[in-house]
């Protein structure tokens, strides 16, 4: 088939798979078929570039970073909504309006805990999306909204100019992967989807949005011009034609059908996909609305009906010590068990020492408990007026309750971590850092490979991977023998490895690969590096204090010692070869950017490093050279801005020689 024509039936077939699956919750395409068609759209698109859609599928991942967010004034003010509190509250506002119309018919919705957005379409392209700021100026976030598949790109049968307001959110299932992966990171967690969501829409590189699964409920019609409607119903099936992904909600006209639903949007709240803290109830008749008016801050047709957090009191039965794959510490509360927001709780999180400290929880303690953002079970207060004779401070123990290894309390004081080399409990996180890319570099070696030679017993510390044979592995792959000798070659290859590859492989706090080539590059060997003082670390470039500290604590650790040893005893290499050939390069910094010919990435690095020169992945005013392949992109066009030299590769080439 014509490439244009593959790429132009490929782009509308994922269109449609997207649409069923994130905003008709309908998926007709499974996820294998699915990955597999779009990398085919992404290699004929990387061909023939002139063919792509603007709105193609593939642009969905994140486009270039911005230094900041431009203000935007809205054309049609997004107004906020009286809050109500109960009952009573409730039916006096609505009390008001029927008495002024009978017949009056009302809107009723779960209200999205999430943050309000504007989204504006020019002839059918989405050409601009604006958080909802103070209501009259908000911040053009653009890109990140474009990774979001639930937001049509392109409209069809669309008017002229159409501005629509809706609510984005992290669903329930992407905010527990997200915290997941910030655990597996050691990176502190979200407190709740809705800051989780706050803080993706608010990146300044895209890139990272698109990874945090966020999604939109559309509400309201702002503008559309040259089309009108008489009620917020139809503006909504009008929404529902085009393909957007509207905000479930029921047409009511009695106070008691209404209160009911209120109720029942509460108690059915668990189901959603996402949170909620209220309910909005809405004059259906645009006429009336606008006949109602509004005040100076709200409109009168109107209102929120905020769920109040529901609050129990529990008894704190033990407190155990959970030890993450980062080797974090974190405390958990057993508590007995209590219904609260619709799920039976056990368990509520403690954070860390300071949190149990300034609370003064203790075992035996009746608590009070609620569910921060309808989520995290948390602890609010002790009722001192309860608390048993006998009981103690709680302290986090001093040595990991998994491995024995002492304890150390991060730099910023928040959390304790286990510092062993082999504790069980960070053996998977470990052994995926030893063996990623820019560490030992050992392909094959994924999470399940991982996770299976975890669980057979046969790794019980990085270094255990230098002795797996082909009868402990090639029952591990379908393929057998074929696949297990495949990994066995680039276990048996990564042996060679420079030792700063190495140092950063062992995982030792503060140590990031660029160290790790600093050390080497220092020291000479792995040996020269473990006998160092922490006077001589620090006078190495780059080594700071605590970094010092770190490193030479981690060598005088029992089980850093064993890890080592069986290195050595396996023939990995321990002597650098990052051996300075010149310092041509000295205090210059390069940018790397599109596609290189001659080289990888990390090989252009490698080189301007040995020549005392820094590679960088941003351009800025300290920037030296621009290295440019092909499609440079907008890298390059900030360099000339900047006034920044550009070289080709072949420049570059006669640079290094």
């Amino acid at each position: 088939m014509d490439p244009k024509e593959r790429i132009e039936e490929l782009t509308a077939l994922l269109k449609e798979a997207g649409y069923r699956y994130y905003v008709l919750d309908d998926p007709t395409m499974p996820d294998f078929e699915y990955d597999h068609l779009l990398r085919e759209l992404e290699n004929l698109e990387a061909a023939h570039p002139e063919f792509a859609a603007v709105d193609s599928p593939t642009k969905r991942v994140g486009g270039e970073a911005v230094s900041q967010f431009e203000k935007v004034t809205h054309p049609v003010p997004l107004m906020s909504l009286q809050d109500v509190f109960s009952m009573e509250e409730l039916n006096d506002f609505l009390g008001k309006i029927l008495e002024g119309d009978p017949d009056t018919a009302f809107s009723v919705e779960p209200k999205i805990d999430g943050l309000s957005v504007a989204l504006e379409y020019v002839d059918g392209q989405f050409v601009r999306g604006a958080t909802r700021g103070d209501g009259t100026v908000g911040e053009d976030v653009t890109e990140n909204l474009k990774t979001i598949h639930a937001i049509p790109m392109r409209l069809e049968n669309a008017p002229s100019r159409l501005i629509v307001r809706g609510e984005v959110f992290m669903p329930k299932k992407s905010f527990e992967k997200l915290n997941a992966r910030q655990e597996a990171e050691g990176k502190p967690l979200f407190a709740n989807p809705r800051n989780a969501a706050a803080g993706s829409l608010r990146q300044l590189d895209p890139k990272i949005a698109a990874k945090r699964g966020l999604d939109i409920y559309v509400f309201n019609v702002q503008l559309a011009e040259g089309v009108n409607f008489s009620s917020h119903r139809e503006s909504l099936d009008f929404l529902k034609n085009l393909k957007f992904k509207v905000i479930p909600h029921k047409m009511l006209h009695t106070v008691s059908e209404i209160d009911e639903e209120v109720i029942s949007i509460n108690e059915n709240r668990e189901k959603l996909i996402c949170d909620i803290d209220g309910a909005v109830i809405k004059v259906e008749d645009l006429n009336q609305r606008e006949a109602l008016g509004s005040t100076a801050k709200f409109p009168r047709w109107a209102a929120a009906y905020k769920y109040p957090p529901e609050i129990k009191p529990t008894v704190v039965e033990d407190i155990v010590v959970q030890v993450g794959r980062t080797g974090v510490l974190t405390p958990k509360a057993v508590v007995r068990p209590v219904r609260l927001a619709g799920t039976t709780v056990t368990n509520a999180t403690l954070h860390n020492q300071d949190f149990i400290t300034q609370r003064d929880i203790r075992i035996g303690d009746t608590v009070l408990i609620r569910k921060a953002g309808e989520i995290i079970p948390e602890i609010l207060e002790v009722d001192l007026s309860k608390r048993p004779e006998g009981t103690r401070a709680y302290h986090l123990p001093e040595n990991c309750p998994v491995c024995g290894a002492r304890v150390e309390q991060d730099e910023d004081g928040a959390f304790i971590r286990c510092t062993g080399a082999e504790c069980p409990a960070q053996l998977s996180r470990n052994i995926a850092h030893f063996v990623s890319r820019d560490a030992m570099d050992i392909d094959g070696l994924g999470a399940a490979i991982v996770d299976n030679l975890i669980e057979k017993g046969l790794i019980k510390s990085p270094a255990d991977i230098y002795y797996l044979t082909l009868d402990d592995i090639k029952s591990l792959w379908k393929s057998g023998s074929k696949a297990a000798e495949k990994l066995l070659a680039a276990i048996e290859a990564s042996k060679q490895q420079d030792v700063s590859r190495l140092i950063y492989a062992l995982g030792i706090r503060q140590v990031g690969a660029k160290t790790g080539k600093v050390l080497a590059s220092a020291f000479g060997s792995l040996d020269a590096l473990m006998e160092a003082s922490v006077e001589a670390l620090t006078e190495v470039p780059d080594v700071g204090g605590i970094t010092a500290e770190s490193i030479h604590g981690w060598f005088r650790q029992d089980q850093s010692k064993h890890m080592i040893e069986r290195l050595r005893q396996a023939g990995v290499n321990f002597e650098s070869r990052r051996v300075l050939t010149d310092d041509r390069f000295a205090g210059k910094t390069f940018v790397l950017t599109g596609a290189l010919s001659k080289f990888t990435r990390e090989e252009a690095t490698e080189k301007i490093e040995l020549l005392g020169g820094k590679a960088s992945g941003s351009v800025s005013k300290k920037t030296s050279f621009v290295v440019v392949g092909e499609n440079a992109g907008s890298k390059e066009r900030k360099a000339r801005e900047l006034g920044i030299t550009i070289l080709t590769e072949d420049e570059f080439l006669e640079m290094l020689q």
